[in-house]
């Protein structure tokens, strides 16, 4: 076993304290205020920060990929890779960063971030609000987190908004020539609800198009770069039987390297009665758990053991970790739960996962 890290350090103690204060404001003005205020933080006075590296724990092979431990932060908190070294002192195996467009866009107006806090649940509707592809590489090419290699660094894309969905494949493409010699792996995604028509790309005839020009294009990378870049594809938890096991057979048709299961819900059934209930947007948190265990466990049983699978979606605690290991995952990844519990759930998840892994 390896040596458990302190939870003890003063950023673990002082979210709680802060929570409720954070809480009083705008969700999207919190998360500005608290983010980068530790971006500034660990900028000007590192020090005071744990350390900038991965929580000792079991080793994890996914996809190819060495993971210094099976926890990871989720797409979408980070889009534009401003925080990356921030992010790094919560002790992160891995973390995800994006989604990136190839042209900058505003995504959808303010307000379009809403907290359930009975639920735990956070309902979003930004819609892909990202500065595009150049800043978001000069933000990955300055990182001291990225250049050191301290944990695995996933790539996330999508298309602009304003870019039709027949017209898809050309922005993924872009995007995955751009990313590719800085990502260690690079993940598509085709599931956000709030950029209109993407969930259209996990339909057979368009999902299957895309894959195919990824995969080619990923092979002629890995010639020129000299570098293997595994691909993942983030899915939907609205998908039916039938639409699982459509993008399983064609994650095995084309060698699709992992998935990430899964993004955001459109259904709101489990909050009903509860303010923003009805807000537009996809709802993820505690009340994501069980259907997005429920399609990781479908999608494991579908692919067999030799496609990565990672389980995101409603973890708030050790108990939620493992269920998504249990259910197939191979890592597991993290966004609201930070929101409600913050680091200390890096942290007891990294212990937690361990334990169970090396039993």
């Amino acid at each position: 076993m390896t040596a458990r890290p302190s939870s003890s350090h003063w950023l673990w103690q002082l979210y709680p304290a802060l929570r409720p204060l954070l809480f009083q404001l705008d969700p999207e003005t919190s998360h500005h205020l608290s983010f980068g205020s530790l971006n500034r933080l660990n900028r000007w006075a590192p020090w005071l920060l744990p350390a900038s590296s991965p929580l000792p724990s079991s080793e994890k092979q996914v996809a190819g990929l060495r993971f210094p431990n099976a926890v990871g932060l989720a797409a979408g908190l980070d889009k534009n890779a401003e925080l990356i070294d921030a992010l790094g002192c919560f002790g992160f195996g891995f973390i995800e960063v994006g989604t990136v467009t190839p042209k900058p866009q505003p995504g959808n107006p303010r307000p379009r971030l809403f907290r359930v806090p009975k639920a735990q649940g956070i309902i979003n509707r930004f819609g892909f609000n990202n500065l595009g592809l150049e800043s978001f590489l000069n933000n990955v090419k300055t990182s001291r987190w990225v250049a050191e290699k301290r944990g695995v660094l996933g790539l996330n894309i999508g298309k602009n908004a304003s870019t039709p969905v027949d017209r898809a494949v050309d922005d993924y493409l872009i995007c995955l020539r751009a990313v590719y010699p800085w990502a260690d792996y690079i993940t598509v995604n085709i599931s956000s609800p709030n950029t209109q028509s993407l969930r259209d790309l996990q339909s057979e005839e368009l999902l299957k198009t895309l894959l195919q020009c990824l995969k080619s294009e990923q092979a002629n990378l890995r010639r020129s770069i000299g570098k293997e870049v595994p691909l993942f594809v983030k899915i939907a938890p609205d998908l039916d039987d039938e639409a699982i096991g459509t993008i399983a057979r064609l994650i095995q048709q084309f060698d699709i390297e992992g998935v990430v299961a899964t993004n955001t819900t459109i259904d709101k059934s489990v909050i009903q009665g509860l303010p923003h209930a009805q807000e537009q947007g996809g709802l993820s948190g505690a009340p994501l758990s069980i259907q997005s265990s429920l399609v990781l466990r479908k999608l494991r049983q579908l692919v067999g053991p030799g496609t990565g699978l990672i389980g995101v979606g409603g973890i708030m605690n050790t108990e939620d970790g493992l269920a998504k290991l249990k259910s197939g995952a191979d890592l597991i990844q993290v966004y609201s739960g930070l929101i409600y519990k913050g680091p200390r759930l890096v942290h007891d998840l990294v212990s937690g996962l361990d334990d169970f892994q090396s039993a």
